[in-house]
């Protein structure tokens, strides 16, 4: 039962790809879609090879290309041991491949979130590369810091010093913003995106109903992203532990919309509709790192807290000139760092200072090694394209096929 929970939480999961894709797509020029899809079709199966190859084993131990992992000749024998050990009320018994497919799809989440912050600018086969470091090294490094219980670089350990991520709020999104940031410091801003005494200047995407679809296939895949961080089903308290969880998920991400929207409306003048969607995507993340604990209402207060600050963050992002298209720096990086400073408030389990201390452990090794991956690629490769290139649109000089042929023509 464990089992088959764990592998619809995980198609669940890999269904945000979708959503990404879609959200991506929307927010960028037309002239620059096919290249954004690539991006993501393409990180999707890197994420995935490197894990099998590597990273799954640098995580939680075991064979460099998952070895042994569907298990041998005592396979059920071990499994039924390992239940009437545990009993019906013990700890979740799933199998090892069902727990490589689940923990696969959030590696390819964490990869997702630097496509959208780079888009319109970067190289493809740049991008790419980075992927195959960031999946099979980097994301794995600190993964196994938190999730594997192992200590870092043999100094302290997370877990003794009262840290809690549930499901990846620092762990998956937050990485993932830290990676991106890097690189889009790097990169620099798109060509035209901000006027010569600094002020920014707006930049449209291209097709805002496929963002919106984009977003509801991610607060959809959500459910699978925090209810199968559970990793049981089969007895009473765990049934309604994930039955709170799809609660306390959906009452985030409703109320980060409502108080994006608001947000903007009162800075703006206007109901902006990027930013309700990044407001629903910013309660999400901010409910991620514990969404079991906390009351409905609570749920709800903490997602209208991502879904307003995600609007400041966004400004003042562009105040200083980091040129982030899609918002995924502020949704997934500062809604991240709010998501595990949440957590203390409702799980005494948890502390504010290791909080803290995990927050900084994640952020400065992936950032760290992120910007050494970045300057060589940038010193190799190239990781910009050409000025030409990027007036014409990455579509054709990246992929040499437009999404929108009739339209832009």
């Amino acid at each position: 039962m464990d089992t088959f929970y764990f592998l619809v939480c995980g198609a669940l999961v890999m269904w945000m790809a979708a959503g990404f894709s879609m959200l991506e797509a929307g927010l960028v020029r037309a002239k620059n879609t096919t290249e954004i899809l690539t991006k993501n079709v393409a990180l999707f199966a890197v994420s995935c090879t490197m894990y099998l190859v590597c990273g799954y084993a640098i995580m939680y131990g075991g064979g460099y290309f998952l070895t042994g992992i569907a298990g041998g000749e005592t396979l059920v024998a071990d499994a039924l041991a390992s239940k009437a050990e545990a009993g019906f009320d013990g700890g979740s018994v799933y199998s090892g491949a069902s727990d490589f497919f689940f923990q696969v799809v959030f590696v390819a989440t964490a990869m997702s979130i630097v496509s959208g912050a780079v888009a319109e600018r970067m190289k493809l086969w740049a991008f790419l590369a980075f992927a195959v470091v960031m999946t099979g090294f980097i994301y794995p490094m600190e993964g196994a810091w938190t999730w594997g219980g192992a200590s870092v670089f043999g100094m302290y350990t997370l877990g003794d010093l009262g840290f809690s991520d549930f499901a990846g709020s620092g762990i998956v999104h937050m990485a993932g913003a830290a990676a991106a940031l890097a690189g889009v410091i790097l990169l620099g801003a798109r060509k035209g995106k901000y006027a010569a005494d600094g002020t920014a200047r707006a930049i449209p995407g291209a097709n805002l109903p496929l963002a919106t679809l984009g977003m509801f296939i991610l607060w959809m895949g959500w459910f699978g992203f925090n209810g199968g961080s559970v990793l049981k089903l089969a007895d009473v308290a765990n049934s309604n532990a994930v039955a709170m969880v799809f609660l306390n998920t959906n009452a985030a991400a409703s109320g980060g919309l409502i108080a994006a929207l608001i947000t903007a409306r009162l800075l703006f003048g206007k109901a902006d509709l990027t930013m309700a969607l990044n407001g629903a995507l910013a309660g999400l993340v901010a409910i991620t790192a514990e969404p079991s604990t906390p009351t409905a209402l609570m749920a709800t207060l903490f997602g209208g807290l991502g879904g307003i600050l995600v609007v400041f963050s966004i400004i003042f992002l562009d105040k200083i000139k980091i040129d982030d298209p899609v918002g995924a720096i502020s949704v997934h990086g500062t809604c991240g760092l709010l998501g595990l400073l949440l957590v203390p408030i409702t799980n005494d389990g948890s502390s504010f200072t290791g909080q803290i201390i995990g927050a900084l452990t994640i952020f400065v090794w992936v950032f760290v090694t992120s910007f050494i991956v970045w300057i060589a690629l940038k010193a190799v490769i190239g990781i910009r394209v050409s000025e030409e290139e990027e007036d014409q649109g990455v579509d054709i000089s990246e992929c040499g096929l437009e999404a929108y042929p009739e339209f832009t023509k």
